[in-house]
C-alpha cells in the first residue's frame, strides 16, 4: 500500500539522555533533536522522522513516537547502541555542563529519504554533520521550504561544508552565541546582516528567556517567549521551537512572509514553553490542542497589553 506522504520531514539526533538539574536526576530519558522537534511539530501537521537508533532503542519510546503521529519511515534501526548524552544544568536553568557524549550509531547515520518523504514541501534539518545535511537535501524534489539548525562544533571544525547548507536554507535558526561565532561580530544586527550575506533567506536569532529576533529582506521583528513560570527541563527547547516553528507554517501552507513566520515563531514559543515544564517529552504527551491555542491566546494579549 503506497503510504500517505508528509507535510514535513525532520531529520537530526534521536538520543537516551540523563538530566541532572538542580532539583532532580533523570536517567535514560528520550532525547534527541528529532524526538523534541516531531512532537512539537506533531500538533500543527503530519510529520516524518528521519534518524537512526541502535538495537538498545526501548520500544516504549518507539510508541511514544507513534503516540504523536510521527511517520518512523526515516527511523532506520541498526546493531549498535543509541546516542547517549548526558548533562547537568547550573542554578540559572540555562547554563550547563555536558557530562557525557556517545554517539553510537549516530557516528555511521548516512540516511536515505523514504520515497513518500522526499516531495515534502517543509524541511527541518535539525543539529547534525553538515555533510549529512547535504546529503539529505541532494535526495529532495521539487523545492522545499528549508529550516537548518546547526552548533558551535560544526562552525569550528566544518565551516566549509556548513556554509555550503546554509546557502540552502529559507530560514537558519541559530543562539544569540553562535550567530557571534558564526559571524565574527557581536552586535546581532551586524551578525544578522553578515549571516544573511551568506545565502539563508531569513534568520531567527534565538535568545531564550528573552525571545527571539526574525530577520527577513529589509525588515526585523521582535517575538517575546512566554514567561513560564517553573522551568522543570530546558533540554529540547530549541528543538521544540523549531519544530512548532515549521510545522506551524506546512499547517497553513502559504507563502513565508515576514508575518507568517512571526505568527509562527509565537507558536513555537508556546509550544516550548510547555515542554520545559517537565522532562523530555512528558509535558508534551498529555497536552491537548486546546490547552496549546489557550496558551497562544494568552501570550498574543500579553502582547496586547489585556493581560
Amino acid at each position: 500500500m503506497e503510504k500517505q506522504p508528509v507535510r514535513l520531514w525532520i531529520a537530526g539526533s534521536v538520543g537516551i539522555d540523563d538530566i541532572t538539574t538542580p532539583r532532580e536526576t533523570r536517567a535514560n530519558q528520550l532525547g534527541g533533536s528529532v524526538s523534541y522537534a516531531c512532537a512539537a511539530a506533531s500538533f500543527f501537521t503530519r510529520t516524518g522522522a528521519v534518524g537512526i537508533v541502535g538495537e538498545d532503542f526501548p520500544p516504549e519510546f518507539t510508541a511514544l513516537y507513534e503516540k504523536f503521529g510521527v511517520d518512523l519511515a526515516g527511523m532506520e534501526q541498526v546493531p549498535g547502541q543509541t546516542f547517549r548524552w548526558a548533562g547537568e544544568y547550573h542554578a540559572d536553568m540555562i547554563s550547563r555542563t555536558t557530562l557525557k557524549t556517545d554517539l553510537g550509531v549516530l557516528a555511521q547515520f548516512n540516511p536515505a529519504l523514504p520515497a513518500h518523504f522526499r516531495a515534502a514541501p517543509y524541511i527541518f534539518l535539525g543539529n547534525m554533520q553538515p555533510q549529512t545535511q547535504l546529503a539529505l537535501l541532494d535526495q529532495v524534489e521539487g523545492k522545499p521550504f528549508v529550516a537548518l539548525d546547526t552548533m558551535n562544533l560544526w562552525i569550528n571544525i566544518a565551516r566549509g561544508e556548513l556554509l555550503r547548507v546554509v546557502a540552502r536554507a529559507d530560514v537558519l535558526l541559530l543562539n544569540d552565541e553562535e550567530a557571534r561565532l558564526l559571524s565574527g561580530l557581536h552586535h546581532l544586527r551586524d551578525c544578522a546582516e553578515a549571516i544573511l550575506e551568506m545565502g539563508p533567506k531569513n534568520l531567527v536569532i534565538k535568545k531564550g528567556e528573552h525571545g527571539a529576533l526574525l530577520f527577513t529582506p529589509g525588515a526585523i521583528a521582535i517575538v517575546p517567549a512566554y514567561p513560564v513560570r517553573r522551568v522543570v527541563d530546558p533540554t529540547g527547547a530549541g528543538d521544540m521551537y523549531a519544530g512548532a516553528f515549521m510545522g506551524f507554517l506546512a499547517r497553513e501552507n502559504q507563502p513565508a512572509t515576514p508575518r507568517l513566520m512571526r505568527d509562527a515563531l509565537l507558536h513555537a514559543a508556546v509550544a516550548a514553553s510547555f515542554g520545559v515544564e517537565d522532562f523530555s517529552l512528558n509535558a508534551l504527551e498529555t497536552l491537548t490542542p486546546q490547552t496549546l491555542a489557550a496558551r497562544h491566546a494568552e501570550l498574543v494579549a500579553m502582547l496586547d497589553g489585556t493581560r
